[in-house]
């Protein structure tokens, strides 16, 4: 099992996923085409990673590899190879199959409540999670359902919190991945960025670490092993 993780930004890593490709086996490969990486061919892939950012999905002036890196997860996931893109990804997997993105006015900050729809309750991916879940959340856009794609959770904020095209290609807005460790990373990272636009978060960290915490990073895991598991599916189905 090969899986491609493209990362956008500095410290956007792939937190619990790494469990669960360890659990699995997978060989990842990792790039960052924000550095000068270049993007590899897709053929030798099973899967597909597009991680999160601060920047929107539109932005190809400032991310110049936004195009090919659209083109290749529409390869990916009009050949029904596993496809996953978080925040930024989700954002950029939406454009890559014609929705709309929508830049600012869907803030959301911290552990934050998402509910799955009924579609979500039967997909391979989301039936891991409950039917309304706290996770964490850190993005200002949002984007319409890409046409024919199925809608799998939402939120108040942000409506299409996780969709899926396909067989296996999943946006999902939050950061399922981020576990508190991952938080506490990125506490210290971007410190004086959350001390301006996000007051008293630093402060009251470890007591909303305390509570939702624990059950937030339980259900992120579940879901990540979840969507490994659609590679191992995927893969078997391409060789019968």
């Amino acid at each position: 099992m090969r899986v491609l993780v493209v990362q956008n930004f500095d410290d956007e890593g792939i937190g619990q996923l790494a469990s669960a490709f360890d659990e699995a086996g997978a060989i990842v490969d990792v790039r960052r085409p924000y550095a000068g990486d270049d993007l590899p061919a897709g053929d030798v892939y099973d899967a597909l990673v597009v991680l999160g950012g601060p920047q929107n999905a539109r932005d190809d002036a400032g991310s110049p590899y936004f195009p090919q890196l659209l083109g290749m997860m529409r390869e990916f996931g009009n050949d029904g190879r596993s496809v996953l893109g978080i925040c930024l990804g989700s954002q950029l997997l939406a454009r890559a199959y014609d929705a709309d993105n929508i830049i600012g006015g869907a803030d959301e900050f911290g552990w934050c409540a998402v509910t799955r729809t009924g579609e979500g309750a039967i997909d391979a991916v989301l039936a891991a999670a409950p039917d309304s879940f706290l996770i964490f959340q850190w993005h200002e856009d949002t984007f319409t359902l890409p046409p024919g794609a199925t809608r799998l959770a939402g939120s108040d904020v942000a409506a299409n919190q996780a969709f899926r095209v396909g067989r296996a290609a999943y946006g999902i807005q939050f950061h399922f991945e981020a576990d508190q460790a991952h938080v506490r990373h990125w506490n210290e990272a971007f410190a004086e960025s959350l001390k301006a636009h996000q007051p008293g978060w630093l402060e009251g960290y470890e007591e909303e670490a305390a509570r939702h915490g624990p059950t937030a990073d339980a259900v992120g895991l579940a879901i990540a092993r979840a969507w490994v598991a659609t590679i191992a599916v995927g893969a078997k189905s391409k060789a019968a």
